[in-house]
């Protein structure tokens, strides 16, 4: 996948009514600080066009970005904030499931886990909530730079285990400092497409 054109089109508060897209959607979802935005940034090939903050849980909208006028990029509010309020978590809560449930177009969920820790109590809530939907959520496991080499096959093996995850379900670790992890990103994404046209 060759990223040309990105657009941010829509973005959706509380409130907001989910689009009714023509275009396929690829979802991004993850805990506040696991680099969900450097992840979208990263594949865009744009330094700040997904707002990375150093507060996290500071996406608090679902935001649309249209890529190449073929797809769409949806960046879902971070997850597990511990200091937001209980209103603010179920607000969070009811818009995601609003978009799992309204969305018609979405074709896959890339849901972020942090490499170095095992998978939380929301991580686990978060996945088992996305197969409950029906989907089979992509794990990007994040800031992979953070481990030695040496480390990466036990660290792998600990999140498929925390999240009970199938033989054929995907993990693709993944680094937004060096960008390793990208091309097989951009590969998988380049095959969804494909699927889509035929």
């Amino acid at each position: 996948m060759v990223i040309k054109n990105v657009n941010l089109e829509t973005v959706c508060g509380i409130t907001s009514k989910i689009p009714e897209n023509q275009l396929i959607e690829f979802a991004f979802a993850g805990k506040s600080n696991v680099g969900k935005s450097s992840l979208i940034n990263g594949l865009m090939n744009r330094k700040s066009l997904a707002r990375t903050s150093s507060q996290p849980g500071k996406t608090q909208t679902i935001n649309y970005y249209n890529i190449n006028g073929q797809c769409y990029f949806v960046d879902l509010p971070g997850y597990g904030y511990t200091t937001a309020n209980v209103k603010v978590k179920e607000q969070w809560g009811k818009m995601v499931e609003r978009y799992l449930h309204k969305t018609k177009m979405l074709k896959a969920i890339f849901l972020l886990i942090d490499i170095r820790h095992e998978p939380s109590g929301n991580d686990k809530t978060m996945y088992e909530w996305m197969l409950h939907y029906g989907f089979h959520p992509i794990i990007i496991a994040t800031k992979l730079d953070k481990l030695k080499k040496s480390q990466v096959p036990k660290h792998i093996k600990m999140i498929r285990t925390g999240l009970q995850m199938d033989a054929d379900s995907i993990l693709i670790p993944y680094s937004s400092l060096t960008k390793q992890g990208r091309e097989e990103i951009y590969e998988l994404l380049d095959k969804l497409l494909e699927e889509e046209k035929q």
